[in-house]
């Protein structure tokens, strides 16, 4: 149908014009330099039009209520006791920290061989397109904790005070945003969902252990990997948030120093506000450092055309 149309309405206004491109060898090769040296489209141009597509096919996937069914399960669960606050807190960072590291693995495969087809034929720069994946993804990754922490802060005896709660949500979101760019990084450089599925996991959960969360001896030589931990950066940022240097909680010699409490102490918490700046910036270069690492992975994808 296509060609009986072409050859209707349009072949013979084509035909002088390619008649004279094709007799003139330096004329076919200004027009392939032109076609070729230059962009169709501004950066600007590309980027919108780049997240309008993202967006429209965002808007089709439903909220994961399955994400928010912890808050659910704690609705009868109110406690002052600090073991369990702090058990609490460590749970929200885990969560955090697997649910959108695993959402974010599955953006690059799922789109290789279109964004391989697009790009070699130059119809963008791929830094149009990374960047408006990443603003298209940020609706819905960080809506979803947010909501989670709404939920479940007020429910579960957590300091009911707005500064308290803002400094958690902060500190979560960093963590998502992190996590998620952990996530990219390792489904651009796999590119194979199951693949980089396990690497994830195993990586996640490397991280659990050097935070010294439970394993309190370990080896010296990856000791160094909670300097990289992201549970262990976001551990440090929630306690912070809910208890001060002075504080005390009941204890059965009266009231203790919270920083003497064994699950505080044997991690290393620091309340510093020095330390939790420090904290906060370990998670900020990390959220740029993975973006860079997943960028640089996708620039073997599908190279454009000199």
């Amino acid at each position: 149908k296509l060609i009986s149309v072409y050859k209707g309405n349009c072949a013979a206004k084509s035909k002088p014009a390619l008649k004279g491109i094709n007799d003139s060898g330096k004329d076919q090769n200004r027009f392939q330099e032109e076609s070729y040296e230059k962009w169709p489209t501004n950066w600007g141009q590309q980027f919108l039009v780049l997240l309008r597509r993202d967006i429209k096919e965002r808007k089709h996937e439903s909220f994961s209520f399955a994400c928010l069914s912890g808050p659910c399960g704690c609705s009868n669960f109110r406690t002052t006791l600090v073991q369990d606050q702090i058990g609490l807190l460590f749970f929200i960072s885990g969560f955090w920290g697997f649910f959108p590291l695993f959402q974010a693995i599955f953006t690059f495969p799922q789109e290789l061989r279109m964004l391989q087809k697009e790009r070699s034929s130059g119809m963008y720069r791929l830094s149009s397109y990374f960047m408006s994946r990443v603003v298209a993804d940020l609706p819905m990754e960080l809506v979803l904790p947010t909501i989670f922490l709404v939920i479940i802060y007020w429910m579960t005896g957590l300091k009911a005070n707005v500064v308290n709660f803002m400094c958690t949500l902060l500190s979560l979101l960093l963590s998502v945003l992190v996590s998620q760019g952990l996530g990219l990084a390792l489904g651009a450089s796999v590119m194979d969902q199951k693949a980089a599925t396990t690497l994830a996991s195993v990586i996640m959960l490397c991280f659990l252990l050097a935070g010294r969360f439970y394993v309190q001896h370990f080896p010296k030589f990856i000791a160094w990997i909670k300097y990289i931990s992201i549970s262990y950066y976001t551990y440090q940022l929630f306690i912070g948030s809910q208890y001060s240097y002075g504080e005390t909680y009941p204890c059965s010699t009266g009231q203790c120093r919270i920083v003497e409490f064994p699950s505080i102490k044997q991690i290393g918490v620091h309340f510093g506000l020095d330390d939790q700046l420090m904290a906060a910036l370990g998670l900020m270069i990390m959220i740029i450092v993975y973006r860079v690492i997943a960028y640089v992975a996708l620039m073997r994808i599908g190279v454009t055309k000199k």
